[in-house]
């Protein structure tokens, strides 16, 4: 048999465990190897002859295909990393390959493509470092994982999400995330504060209006559900809305419809809505402040966003984080804090949660110009110039020793990439007492 023969090459994409898979010039799929098949889970028959971005919905479908890129330049596209949507719904981390195919007398007839399957390197990556990411969220805590589980399956559905927390907690964030998950992400994502707006305003921002609605409407406009189009909307402070608007609202989730502000038009809204809240929506609903039917109509499945004060060590994580942002926008090369500010930042509660540390990290950049924050770039207030009225509360020394504690032993393992022997050789103690402190200090580590 000639080792260039359709049987001969057709027995090799069989055998490789890369998926395979090529295109015709409308973007029907021609071929599909058996890789595909068990990566997509979509059987060969399904697939043959279907757009091929029906096939994968992968996030870079809509608006940056790899293998149309390729196509239009001419260039091949190697090992660029994406993800994939499987017949389950499941977010698959991926990297593709692209190519072009041309006929014998050199005619471009189509694409190939192959692409990758990284779940089982991401999840080795993740229990290497511990830390988890998603979109700008990233955790080393525990108490963040049942927020990672539930938000990539609420990704895969349209399904109306309520996201609680306090503020400063990153609930845009996670929408955000959830949007870039899901198979809308090359849609618009429009978020609005509705706690920022009064009703009059807040109505025609939502739902637009007509030339001629009320005095200054100069001219029609279109609102945010509008501009979300099939994309997402994104409700902030739901818990702040007037009665009035949340009638308006609930026929928007009910029946999918609104008509701009004086306008008898009725139009359709496809967006997905997420909402958020800092406020106890139920208790609301006791009190008479929100309507017991759009609160069962947002709050569908719930997203609960803990505080910075029960993940503090998140902390180290979150400052390195910001460190390298802020390094790009200012252009600077700070390379991490002190141990005093370290531990002032591990003693501090953090009412403004994660927001407050971004501005606290950010103000440190403007006052530091060296190539570590001194607790000197620290705001007053953390570090003993607090007013006078908390005098006559006796500081609590043992849980400042603590977070020193904590935060001394963390960077240790973090410096030795988690290894605990060469940490404890570092701290001068035990292995059997540095296990202690850590499983004491309640620390989130690695496995390995």
């Amino acid at each position: 048999m000639s080792t260039d023969s359709p049987a001969t090459t057709e027995a090799i994409l069989e055998s490789i465990s890369d998926g395979v898979f090529t295109v015709d010039d409308d973007w029907c799929i021609t071929s599909f190897n058996r890789a595909a098949e068990k990566i997509t889970g979509v059987p060969r028959e399904e697939a043959i002859g279907h757009p091929c971005s029906e096939v994968f919905r992968s996030n870079m479908c809509e608006a940056a295909c790899a293998l149309r890129k390729t196509l239009e330049t001419g260039q091949p596209m190697i090992a660029h990393p994406c993800y994939l949507v499987n017949a389950e719904g499941e977010r698959i981390p991926a990297s593709v390959s692209t190519g072009v195919l041309k006929d014998n007398s050199g005619k471009v007839i189509g694409g190939v493509e192959t692409f990758r399957d990284l779940s089982e390197l991401e999840t080795l990556r993740k229990q290497v470092s511990g830390q988890y990411t998603l979109g700008d969220l990233v955790s080393h805590s525990r108490a963040m994982q049942p927020v990672f589980e539930m938000t990539s399956s609420v990704a895969h559905s349209d399904i109306t999400a309520l996201i609680h927390g306090e503020t400063g907690t990153g609930k845009e964030l996670l929408a955000r995330a959830i949007h870039g998950m899901s198979s809308r992400v090359g849609k618009p994502f429009v978020a609005i504060n509705c706690a920022a707006l009064p009703d009059t305003l807040l109505e025609s921002e939502l739902f637009g209006y007509k030339k001629g609605a009320f005095t200054g409407a100069i001219q029609d406009r279109e609102g945010r559900f509008a501009q979300a189009k099939n994309g997402t909307i994104f409700l902030d402070e739901i818990g702040e809305i007037s009665p009035a608007v949340q009638v308006r609202l609930l026929r928007v989730l009910q029946e999918r419809t609104y008509e701009p502000l004086g306008s008898n038009e009725t139009r359709r809204s496809e967006a997905r809505i997420i909402a958020a809240t800092h406020r106890d929506l139920s208790a609301l609903v006791a009190s008479g402040d929100f309507r017991e039917d759009l609160f069962y109509r947002v709050n569908v499945i719930r997203i609960d966003l803990p505080p910075l004060r029960d993940r503090k060590e998140d902390l180290p994580l979150l400052v390195n984080h910001f460190i390298e942002r802020f390094n790009r926008l200012h252009d600077k090369s700070i390379e991490g804090l002190s141990v005093g500010a370290n531990s002032l930042l591990m003693g501090h509660d953090w009412p403004g949660n994660v927001r407050e540390l971004e501005n606290m990290i950010e103000r440190a950049f403007v006052l530091c110009n060296g190539s570590t924050i001194e607790i000197r770039h620290l705001p007053q207030e953390l570090h003993g110039s607090a007013p006078a009225q908390h005098d006559t509360k006796v500081p609590d020394i043992g849980t400042a020793r603590r977070s020193a504690e904590a935060q001394a032993i963390f960077q240790t393992l973090e410096k030795n990439n988690f290894n605990r022997l060469a940490t404890a050789r570092e701290l001068g103690i035990h292995k059997t007492t540095l296990y202690r402190k850590i499983k004491a200090l309640g620390l989130q580590l690695p496995k390995s």
